[in-house]
């Protein structure tokens, strides 16, 4: 079970391999989900609007701890996949359901989106959002008994 946090934590970071656009990252950490929302802004672009991304809920398989259940509650093909694969990866390694929109484009990149650069921008992604959780999210590990998994 998570602490919730009174207030969403709100940052920004560099998006790999690209020298002007950062990643805009809102996390809301409330005692039984988890809510985050993404987006890039390059520099010049700060004033434009952004179009919406793809939605996905996701949450722990209590039959299959391996592979978390998903479901698209708005989809925009360009972002599916991305928005999937992060919330199906905190839903794992937070024991939570997450719930994230996604309107990151890798437009701006070196080389225009590739995978590798889309696997280090959810690596990224990843990496900051479990930063920012630790500590508020129980183990993966632990049983809401309190005894460890076997």
């Amino acid at each position: 079970m998570a602490a919730a946090v009174d207030e969403p934590i709100q940052l920004s970071f560099p998006l790999p391999r690209s020298l002007d656009t950062k990643i805009h990252l809102r996390l809301t950490i409330k005692s039984k989900v988890i809510t985050l929302f993404l987006t890039t802004v390059a520099v010049g672009d700060e004033d434009k609007s952004t179009p919406m991304g793809s939605f996905v809920y996701a949450l722990p398989d209590k039959y299959n701890p391996s592979q978390p259940l998903s479901t698209t509650i708005y989809s925009v093909e360009a972002t599916l996949e991305f928005t999937t694969r992060l919330a199906k990866i905190l839903a794992k390694k937070t024991q939570m359901p997450v719930y994230v929109a996604n309107s990151i484009s890798l437009a701006n990149t070196g080389l225009g989106g590739t995978v590798e650069e889309e696997m280090e921008a959810l690596k990224k992604v990843v990496d900051v959002s479990l930063d920012k959780l630790q500590g508020l999210v129980k183990p993966p590990d632990v049983l809401p008994n309190g005894t460890g998994s076997s």
